[in-house]
């Protein structure tokens, strides 16, 4: 029998009011656990805000409920599961990735992979980009936020 890899699964919630999400969250990411074993995170947006727990291991040794305790209500949240397909184990490359610009704030949860990464990555450090990870997802993150400044 053939290991089965899904790729990462990603969970997403958004409330036209403030309410608790992270008990939510939570519990999709548990119920996509199968897709990704690997590192957990989540990140909640109060009103502009932005909350993150994010860690390597499983959802239920990440999520404990202190941390969920911890995260604050918002209107909107992402969570994502990762199987590592393109970047190395470590916390840096825990999702959902997290940018800060002029513009405001982007949280970024991705599943799959860029064929052209690594040309895409070599253009925009070229061009004054740091990045933090070495995660495919940074580099979507990257490219969204200069369309957002443009």
């Amino acid at each position: 029998m053939k290991d089965i890899h899904e790729e990462c699964g990603i969970f997403g919630v958004y409330a036209p009011d403030t309410r608790r999400l992270s008990d939510m969250v939570y519990y999709g990411l548990y119920a996509l656990q199968h897709r990704g074993q690997e590192s957990c995170g989540m990140v909640i947006c109060d009103d502009g805000l932005f909350y993150s727990h994010k860690d390597l291991g499983l959802v239920g040794e990440v999520f404990t409920k202190e941390a969920i305790a911890s995260l604050p209500s918002g209107q909107m949240a992402v969570g994502h599961v990762r199987y590592g397909t393109t970047g190395g184990t470590s916390r840096a490359n825990c999702q959902p990735i997290e940018v800060n610009h002029c513009k405001g704030r982007l949280a970024l949860a991705h599943n799959g992979n860029l064929t052209n990464a690594y040309e895409l990555r070599a253009r925009l450090e070229l061009s004054g980009a740091i990045f933090h990870t070495t995660s495919d997802t940074e580099t979507i993150a990257y490219i969204v936020t200069q369309e957002r400044l443009t």
